[in-house]
């Protein structure tokens, strides 16, 4: 099944590193929400050795959208390139 909770941000993927954005994310402090807590969190993923980083995570009701210069500081300092726009 396939909710769409969790999304790749395509311009910071490539094959060695992939970046996701948890979108449906529960949370018992927040009761009555559900999965509709507004908070997102953003972690790098390494397939080839399945090896988790989280990067950030943040209320959507105070910011709109990830920090892409957080994530693209990450990549930097993993020695890990991105796409842009």
């Amino acid at each position: 099944m396939d909710n769409k909770s969790v999304c790749p941000i395509p311009d910071f993927c490539n094959d060695e590193i992939k970046i996701f954005k948890v979108k449906k994310f529960a949370c018992k402090a927040l009761k009555g929400s559900g999965v509709i807590s507004g908070i997102r969190v953003i972690y790098a993923f390494y397939p080839s050795t399945f090896k988790v980083d989280f990067i950030e995570i943040y209320y959507k009701g105070e910011k709109n959208n990830e920090d892409f210069v957080r994530i693209k500081e990450y990549l930097k300092n993993h020695g890990s390139t991105y796409h842009s726009k």
